[in-house]
């Protein structure tokens, strides 16, 4: 192979990486309206105004739409959920994802059906109070395995924006939530924009400082 068709190849390689790069982040050439939305959704820097106390089941109950003025109004809403996350991972964009879970995961337990939430590096990065190694302190997941961490998830409560990404929305089956312990919906709760954690000897709520 010539040197030139192999610079050719790295060139055109490259391009295709850099179009796949901006095509996840909703800024390729000719991406939909649907994923520049997306985009600037995740975005968002403000805290919500308004915010309500939401269960796993209320994001279960919302619509699966399609068109984007069907769900954009419902991005407005600013809700808070209880929860335990059982499970975190640092996405290659910066989020943080968390599975936060209506009940407990013990040690080497099973998965449990899971709403999503994440925190975005424009919120995670603000103070080292929210890096990923010091939120997994406070959250304290075991992802199956031995942690230094081993009683469990602890109780938590997050709030931000509600937000419906549509890629990820594929309504389990009621035998996937008994057996699989899948995400529940492709609503979610993005970007997160408080943290709290319950202080039994207390019995308040703490929030997390950024």
């Amino acid at each position: 192979m010539t040197f030139r068709a192999l610079a050719a190849l790295t060139f055109g390689g490259g391009t295709v990486l850099l179009l796949s790069a901006l095509a996840l982040i909703g800024e390729a050439p000719g991406v939909s309206k649907e994923q520049r939305h997306l985009r600037e959704m995740k975005q968002r820097r403000s805290e919500p105004g308004d915010v309500s106390r939401w269960t796993i089941a209320d994001f279960q109950a919302l619509p699966h739409p399609h068109a984007l003025a069907a769900y954009a109004p419902t991005e407005q809403r600013g809700v808070s959920l209880e929860g335990w996350v059982q499970r975190t991972m640092l996405a290659g964009d910066g989020d943080m994802h968390l599975e936060v879970a209506p009940s407990p995961r013990r040690p080497a337990g099973p998965d449990t059906a899971y709403v999503s939430a994440e925190i975005t590096p424009g919120w995670r990065h603000r103070d080292t109070n929210w890096s990923y190694d010091a939120l997994n302190a406070v959250f304290r997941p075991n992802d199956g395995a031995q942690t230094a961490w081993d009683s469990g998830p602890a109780r938590v409560r997050v709030t931000g924006w509600l937000l419906y990404d549509f890629q990820y929305d594929r309504p389990p089956s009621p035998w996937t939530l008994e057996h699989a312990a899948p995400r529940v919906t492709g609503w979610e709760i993005h970007p997160v924009t408080k943290i709290e954690r319950w202080d039994a000897a207390h019995a308040a709520w703490i929030e997390v400082p950024r």
